[in-house]
């Protein structure tokens, strides 16, 4: 099975959820301790963007336990996911002095998370969890003090909480909405091109929703500021947590209103219309000129393949 086989349409990475996070626990600081402790008790060790993986004759193993994690040199202070099965998983974060240990290791490795899920080397269903943790374990890490009165703040509710034992004040995690569509005007879609993208990728149009904006606003607003295309008719697909570092992809479609493009090159180091020929060519990764579109494990390949497969018919 290759790797874009384990995303089937409507399937991208992180969103197949494997975990009860049973909440009721958290403020359970007895509870979870002896959670903690449990033989089965286990975790997702990160590293920046990266994960902690035992290297392993079938292949790596991202699911560590927790004594295994912490003798490898993984931060005591865990972050409870949650339960699978009825078994304990929590996520840990890990030093760069620890990394630098490890990096003489045979039997272990620190792997960039994105290039994991791409090549398909973790099980697509522990992926969910492992966003999870990636998640939390950063945003501890940039929210060490308050930002009311700038004391450093504590670890509380399993990790769900940061208090500051000054002013009192409670900081929860936080988590980005994003929105990300394809835009059609009759057989074509727009598609666009970032600097950093590999040659030849082309991929759906994408931005932040911003303060007191809806989904709607944030769609048409974003299209329009990248691209100068005028849009209408917005509908929602699907939504996918990403975390780098916090982000909810919410995947739509919209009407394009006007066909001229007009790129602002600072967001975008292209975009141009696409037939939908040309598309399913793109998405087979069988263009003659070697043009490409997302990878599977991205929401974008799924609003692309969507549209070519007739999901949501758009008129000019």
């Amino acid at each position: 099975m290759s790797a874009f086989d384990k995303y089937p349409l409507g399937k991208p990475a992180f969103v197949t959820h494997i975990l009860d996070r049973a909440a009721h626990l958290r403020t359970n600081d007895e509870k979870l301790f002896a959670l903690e402790n449990q033989r089965n008790a286990s975790a997702y060790v990160i590293y920046r963007d990266s994960l902690l993986v035992k290297q392993e004759a079938d292949g790596p193993r991202a699911l560590l336990g927790v004594e295994e994690a912490v003798k490898l040199g993984a931060n005591p202070g865990t972050i409870f996911l949650g339960l699978r099965d009825g078994a304990p998983i929590f996520g840990m974060g890990i030093s760069a002095a620890a990394v630098e240990k490890l990096m003489t290791r045979d039997d272990v490795a620190v792997t960039e998370l994105r290039g994991m899920a791409m090549q398909g080397t973790v099980p697509p269903e522990q992926l969910s969890a492992i966003a999870m943790a990636k998640s939390m374990v950063t945003w501890h890490q940039r929210h060490g003090y308050c930002a009311n009165c700038g004391v450093r703040t504590a670890m509380k509710d399993g990790g769900w909480k940061r208090e500051c034992p000054s002013c009192k004040a409670e900081h929860f995690p936080r988590t980005d909405p994003v929105v990300i569509m394809l835009v059609t005007h009759g057989d074509r879609c727009l598609l666009g091109r970032q600097k950093q993208f590999m040659p030849g990728m082309w991929s759906c149009l994408a931005g932040f929703v911003e303060a007191a904006e809806t989904i709607e606003d944030a769609v048409c607003r974003e299209i329009f500021e990248e691209s100068g295309i005028r849009c209408t008719e917005v509908s929602y697909y699907m939504t996918q947590p990403w975390p780098y570092p916090s982000s909810l992809m919410i995947g739509c479609s919209a009407r394009a209103l006007n066909e001229d493009i007009v790129v602002d090159r600072a967001e975008l180091e292209d975009a141009r219309w696409f037939s939908r020929a040309e598309v399913v060519l793109m998405h087979r990764r069988e263009h003659p000129d070697g043009l490409f579109a997302a990878h599977p494990f991205a929401i974008a390949h799924h609003l692309i393949g969507r549209w070519v497969h007739g999901g949501n018919e758009t008129r000019a």
